[in-house]
């Protein structure tokens, strides 16, 4: 049974809501992905201690395995853009699962600024944690219609840094891809925290794809070209690609951010990209 001292989130925002920070919606921009041919809705990942909830799209025709590929949400939770782009992957024939992973820590959906949820909720989540709730997310998709021999791993924002962190955790991935998240330490370090994804690129085994903004005034170009040195240390074959006239959160296409031409190059490589490691048929 959840323990709810340990677990103060167990169901995920319904379909079409958004989370209160990024309002107002953008909606002459917003991409809405149906879910015609589609299994989507919430699922229930077992986890230590009890259980996280998670959105899951993939599609109807049973009878096969399809391909997994983790989706880590935005510092804003699984809203309905992370909902929409699960949808999207599931189109290409993906089981895409988006887990909450601030589920002991708390609802993210109602506070009113990113100031707000860091301090409230996202500074007391543990790497260690995430990392092990990854783990069961898979497992679980494993159990469910997802091909364990082909799991792959995309994050946006506070998910990119995860991504790149989940890829040194888990050497058995196919392929990644972060989307500007952060890479080195922020200037308040934190211990549950401890490592970022400059620590471990040259370490990395599996194949990520960063894709970053060159205007991006929440992740210093300075850092992102370090990042990229050092993943050439390596022999993953990671790389990084920078969108010179882009900003944060560019391929959100619900807000200001949003940034059509770099966001659907960027898309595409992605996608090139997974079905270059085998991710995706």
């Amino acid at each position: 049974m959840v323990n709810r001292r340990e677990f103060l989130v167990t169901s995920i925002l319904a379909a079409g809501t958004y989370a209160v920070a990024v309002e107002p919606i953008h909606s002459q921009t917003k991409i809405t992905t149906d879910s015609k041919g589609l299994i989507t809705g919430e699922v229930k990942i077992p986890v230590s201690g009890g259980e996280i909830p998670a959105y899951r799209a993939m599609p109807e025709k049973r009878g096969k395995k399809y391909p997994i590929v983790l989706v880590v949400h935005e510092i804003f939770g699984v809203h309905e853009w992370i909902q929409d782009v699960s949808r999207r992957l599931a189109k290409l024939g993906m089981m895409a699962i988006a887990p909450y992973l601030y589920a002991r820590q708390g609802d993210v959906s109602k506070l009113e600024s990113i100031q707000e949820i860091v301090s409230k909720v996202v500074s007391k989540v543990p790497d260690s944690q995430v990392m092990s709730d990854l783990d069961a997310t898979i497992d679980w998709a494993k159990e469910n219609g997802g091909d364990g021999k082909k799991v792959s791993i995309t994050g946006f924002c506070w998910g990119g840094r995860i991504v790149w962190l989940y890829a040194a955790h888990n050497p058995r991935l196919k392929a990644g891809a972060a989307w500007y998240g952060r890479v080195v330490s922020p200037s308040q370090t934190n211990p549950l925290q401890p490592k970022h994804p400059i620590d471990v690129a040259s370490e990395l085994k599996v194949p990520v794809i960063g894709l970053y903004g060159g205007k991006d005034a929440g992740i210093p170009l300075d850092g992102v070209r370090k990042m990229q040195e050092e993943l050439k240390k390596g022999k993953s074959n990671s790389e990084i690609i920078i969108y010179e006239d882009a900003g944060h959160g560019f391929l959100a296409d619900y807000r200001q951010s949003y940034n059509k031409q770099a966001a659907e190059d960027a898309w595409g490589k992605m996608i090139e990209w997974f079905k270059k490691y085998g991710a995706l048929k």
